[in-house]
């Protein structure tokens, strides 16, 4: 057993090592010209990836915000459970996140995908439409990258598909997101 948990911290130190940090430096960019210029934050995924999202928010919302003295506009679409359930029956799964944009988002925002595989088809629309409706897009994606890493404007690729490292890695960098801010409010300027 100690040999496995020897392992496992091994190989996730390698999958914390694969962050680009001149991406997560855009990324930061992208979050301070969101503020400066009160344009909404999107952030979506599926299961553990959701679960980033909504924790992502959380943190870019109530504590970035607080120590930058400006709100950030942010909304995890995983959070609307009777809208999402509502979309899923009426039209489809793939729709749960695409038509809530369809609602909120405008030209000049900002939506961020997080998926491990890189392919949750809700996820894939989601980058699609904001795409052609003229957001900012960024994916965190895990080393298969899929068809998101192929539309968004901005990826990070964590060289791993253990869903586990990956979504810790991807919340890692989530905490990057918020901490650069938390820490570092002047940079919001």
């Amino acid at each position: 057993m100690n040999q496995w948990i020897s392992n496992y911290l091994s190989a996730q130190k390698a999958a914390h090592d694969s962050i680009p940090l001149d991406t997560v430096k855009e990324l930061i960019g992208d979050m301070r010209a969101a503020l400066r210029d009160g344009r909404r934050i999107f952030v979506f995924g599926n299961g553990g990836s959701a679960a980033n999202a909504s924790h992502f928010a959380t943190d870019l919302g109530k504590g970035a915000s607080d120590k930058v003295g400006k709100r950030f506009h942010v909304l995890s679409l995983n959070d609307n459970i009777s809208w999402m359930t509502a979309l899923a029956n009426d039209y489809s799964y793939e729709d749960v996140f695409v038509g809530q944009l369809q609602n909120y988002a405008g030209r000049g925002d900002f939506a961020l995908g997080i998926s491990v595989s890189g392919n949750s088809p809700n996820c894939v629309k989601a980058m699609i439409w904001a795409k052609q409706n003229g957001l900012r897009t960024a994916a965190l994606v895990g080393a298969r990258r899929g068809r998101m890493a192929e539309i968004a404007d901005r990826v990070i690729v964590i060289a791993d598909t253990h869903y586990g490292r990956v979504e810790d890695v991807q919340m890692t960098i989530c905490h990057m997101l918020c901490y650069a801010f938390i820490e570092h409010p002047e940079w919001a300027e």
